[in-house]
């Protein structure tokens, strides 16, 4: 084990946050759970009364939701502002967003609840 002065360890890397679920809900909720981040599983997951149950969907549900609210955002500033955001804005912010679309598919697809690279701990602040 390395050791720094005082004895403390190194860290190399911050753990990535991770919620645990068990296979049932994998299981049932993996599907509602991809589709999520095509916004079609938003739907499926307020409707459906068994998906709000399962904790493996309302995870990455609350995670495709904080990338509608993000995506929107950059959109519409993008769009406000002329010449850098129509040029540097927009075309980031769609590349961006179809980055954390397909992370959140593997991640869904795998079984895995790993919050999105620097947006996905907003998704904390959604309460349902």
């Amino acid at each position: 084990m390395d050791e720094q002065n005082n004895g403390a360890p190194i860290q190399n890397e911050a753990p990535q946050p991770q919620v645990t679920n068990n296979n049932s809900d994998v299981d049932s909720g993996k599907v509602c759970a991809i589709l999520s981040y095509l916004f079609i599983g938003i739907v499926w997951f307020f409707i459906d009364e068994n998906m709000k149950k399962n904790a493996f969907a309302k995870f990455h549900v609350k995670q495709s939701l904080v990338l509608l609210v993000v995506s929107l955002i950059l959109q519409i500033v993008g769009t406000i502002l002329p010449i850098i955001g129509w040029f540097l804005i927009l075309p980031l912010s769609g590349l961006f967003s179809l980055i954390w679309m397909l992370l959140g598919i593997l991640n869904a697809f795998n079984g895995e609840s790993k919050e999105l690279p620097i947006i996905g701990k907003y998704s904390s602040k959604f309460n349902f």
